[in-house]
C-alpha cells in the first residue's frame, strides 16, 4: 500500500491499536468478532477525529512508553497496599494531607496529560489543577509527611520518563 493511502486509513495507528486492545479488553472475550469489530472501532474513530488532530503527537521511543506503562502499573499496585494500610491502620490525626506544586519541565500537552492522569491514578494522590501557562500541576497527596519528595518523586519517576518520550 502506498504510504498516503496507509495514512488515510489510519492516520494515527498507535491509536487503531490502542483502541482495538481497549476495546478486546471491555469486551472480555479474545474472538475473532470482537478483534474484528475493534479493528473496524480502530479505523473509524481516528479516521473520523483526524481533523481534530492536526499536530499527531509523535512517541520517540514506543519501547520507552511500554516500560513507562509497566513503572505506571507497578506503582498503582504499590500505592494500592500503601494506602490500604493508611487507611486501616493510620489514625486520622496521625495523617499529613498536603497539596504539592509540581513544577513541569515538559511542555507537550499529550505529555502533560500522561502525567495528570498517572498521579490520578495512582491511589494516594491526585492531580488537581494546572496552572495557566502549563508550568505547574497542583498534586494532592492522601498521606505526605514530606510534600518535596513527594514532588521529586512525581518528576524522577514519571517526568523525566514522559520528557525522553515526548520530547
Amino acid at each position: 500500500m502506498p504510504r498516503r493511502l496507509t495514512r488515510r486509513i489510519f492516520p494515527h495507528p498507535f491509536l487503531t491499536l490502542l483502541l482495538v486492545v481497549v476495546w478486546c479488553l471491555l469486551i472480555n472475550q479474545l474472538s475473532a468478532g470482537t478483534v474484528v469489530f475493534g479493528l473496524i472501532l480502530g479505523t473509524l474513530v481516528p479516521i473520523l477525529t483526524a481533523a481534530y488532530w492536526p499536530n499527531r503527537p509523535r512517541l520517540g521511543n514506543p519501547i520507552k512508553f511500554a516500560l513507562y506503562v509497566l513503572v505506571v502499573i507497578w506503582d498503582i499496585l504499590v500505592a494500592n497496599v500503601q494506602v490500604a494500610i493508611i487507611v486501616l491502620f493510620k489514625r486520622n490525626a496521625a495523617m499529613q494531607p498536603a497539596w504539592v506544586p509540581v513544577p513541569l519541565d515538559i511542555r507537550t500537552p499529550e505529555a502533560i496529560a500522561i502525567l495528570a492522569g498517572t498521579i490520578t491514578l495512582t491511589p494516594g494522590t491526585v492531580s488537581a489543577d494546572l496552572s495557566a501557562e502549563g508550568h505547574a500541576l497542583l498534586v494532592h497527596a492522601l498521606d505526605a509527611p514530606d510534600p518535596d519528595a513527594v514532588r521529586d518523586t512525581i518528576k524522577h519517576r514519571y517526568e523525566r520518563r514522559l520528557k525522553e518520550i515526548f520530547e
